[in-house]
């Protein structure tokens, strides 16, 4: 007899891809493992289910109905954690804000979702006065903090003393998997902050596939059940690449730092056992800066992404014990959609391998495109932008219809970077579309040119951007941030470069026309380079009388 689609039983479940089955998986798998808390404190996941029900009655006491923003403006907490579930778990959304933007993109933010609540950490309440007037009349205000409190006029109170002094949970109910969990602001060099919304189907399906992911990895490249995870990138950004998910999922030990602080970061390590963290090439440079060449870190297992991994950071990590990782996303991603990993019977070089964007997670599909909309993916060499596709990713801007059209131009998410893959199907990110530089011709990769240039002992940071040339079209420049007591000279690299150009390895057009000494690298509010910022200061006479 032929199979046919048969109606359901009459009380068969049906379960909808919902945030709140990530929590109640951890709860059945029963870790034991605890939360260490921003504050110290420390309790389990039965503990850490309560505390976020408390936190969903206290937000519906005050008025938060499901569809309503509940917005967070704290470091990276045990809060935060508890409001990843409770917000969304009761039909609210979830707005991570962005702490590092100016004052008036905070005010747009929050003006553009117009909160229903808003949890603040004592470090902002000076932020939140001038911040009114972005806020609703309705909104609530709750603070929270670290050790030193504030007093915010007309707020509800402190975050502990509500959830303590409550003793009712809310009733968490199903409802369609496609309703909006969170949202937040994704900033570029220009234009207004634009909004990016995910679903609670989005977000399950991305902590599924990352998780399955982790566990493909070679040893001390990925997440086991034996972890204790650390996250240090910022949890209002995408989610902290959604880590805390997974975490929670998995049942693992979770400690959160609060603010970076390198001394508390590595105190925490040591103390707490953490072996696995993830983060942007600054923040672990920070690390690196303040243990020193001879300390001994390992096993920490840090993936890193926001921007390319050099090298020398690398090879730095390596040194004390840190196996870094790259992993490639954008925030309309979820983000992660590739992580490196290098086995045991892999030839190749593990410092140059596990330094790509790597391979693409499960359900993630990965095209290079070519300028004239061509798939390039098969061809030896070719290079091209990366489109993708994948279950989570954010079907535009809420706030930019016409950016959201341009984004998914074609049928394929647009990232906006170029690419080659390697034979053995690893992704190599060359550059981003609007920092290649044009020149005699030839495209050339910035990120290759800055890789070389920190390669070099008297150089501490570099970034690469085309100048506009009468002849060649672009050259590129390099901005460097010098190490101390150190000297870099334009001639030097140039001299480096030699031997790669002969051997083909590097385009001969990649040999920049002026190196420019600059006291800060600019950066955005995620921690990724500024190159607008580099470009109109290309023309300052300042900068140029400190060519070599």
């Amino acid at each position: 007899m032929a199979l046919r689609f048969a109606h359901p039983a009459p009380e068969a479940y049906a379960y909808p891809l919902l945030i709140r089955h990530l929590l109640h998986s951890a709860l059945d798998a029963r870790s034991g493992q605890e939360i260490v808390g921003s504050d110290g404190r420390r309790h389990g996941y039965e503990a850490l289910s309560q505390r976020v029900g408390r936190l969903a009655a206290v937000l519906a006491q005050h008025g938060v109905e499901p569809g309503d923003v509940v917005a967070v403006m704290d470091w990276d907490s045990h809060r935060y954690l508890e409001a990843y579930f409770a917000v969304p778990m009761m039909g609210a959304v979830l707005q991570t804000v962005n702490v590092r933007l100016s004052r008036d993109q905070i005010a747009y933010t929050l003006n553009d979702t117009r909160p229903r609540a808003l949890i603040v950490h004592a470090d902002f309440v000076a932020e939140l006065e001038a911040l009114r007037t972005a806020l609703p009349d309705d909104c609530v205000v709750i603070t929270c903090h670290d050790g030193t409190t504030a007093v915010v006029a007309n707020s509800l109170g402190d975050y502990e003393a509500l959830l303590a002094s409550g003793s009712d949970t809310y009733d968490f109910v199903d409802f369609d998997e496609n309703a909006l969990a969170t949202t937040f602001h994704t900033t570029g060099t220009t234009g207004l902050p634009k909004a990016v919304t995910f679903s609670h189907r989005q977000l399950v399906l991305h902590t599924l596939a990352v998780g399955l992911a982790m566990g493909q990895q070679p040893c001390e490249q990925g997440l086991w059940r034996g972890s204790v995870y650390m996250p240090v990138t910022p949890m209002f950004h995408v989610h902290a690449w959604g880590l805390p998910y997974v975490a929670t999922l998995l049942g693992l030990k979770q400690v959160y730092p609060g603010r970076y602080v390198p001394a508390r970061l590595l105190a925490l390590k040591r103390d707490e056992g953490v072996t696995y963290s993830h983060c942007v090439p600054t923040i672990l440079q920070m690390i690196l800066d303040e243990v020193g060449p001879d300390a001994r870190l390992g096993p920490w297992t840090v993936i890193i992404g926001g921007s390319a991994l050099p090298e020398s950071l690398l090879r730095a990590a390596a040194a004390v014990g840190i196996t870094a990782v790259a992993g490639y996303g954008m925030s309309e991603t979820g983000p992660v959609l590739t992580l490196s990993r290098h086995e045991d019977d892999d030839a190749r070089p593990p410092e140059q391998v596990r330094r790509w964007a790597g391979r693409p997670i499960p359900l993630v599909q990965v095209h290079l495109q070519h300028e004239n909309g061509d798939n390039v993916s098969d061809e030896s060499g070719a290079q091209g932008e990366v489109v993708v596709r994948a279950p989570w990713l954010a079907q535009t801007y809420p706030n930019s219809a016409e950016a959201g059209a341009a984004l998914w131009s074609g049928g394929w998410l647009h990232t906006q970077d170029v690419a080659t893959r390697e034979a053995a199907g690893d992704l190599v990110i060359r550059d981003r579309l609007k920092d290649v530089i044009k020149t005699g011709g030839e495209w050339v990769s910035s990120a290759e040119i800055e890789d070389l240039a920190l390669r070099d002992p008297d150089i501490a940071e570099a970034a690469v951007v085309g100048a506009p040339d009468p002849r060649w079209g672009e050259r590129p420049v390099v901005f460097a941030v010098a190490r101390e007591g150190r000297t870099p000279r334009l001639q030097t690299l140039k001299d480096h470069m030699t031997p790669l150009v002969a051997a083909g390895q590097l385009s001969r057009w990649a040999a920049p026309d002026r190196l420019i000494l600059i006291d800060a690298l600019p950066r955005t509010s995620v921690g990724k380079i500024d190159k607008k910022a580099l470009r109109l200061r290309l023309g300052d006479d300042v900068l140029d009388s400190r060519s070599f």
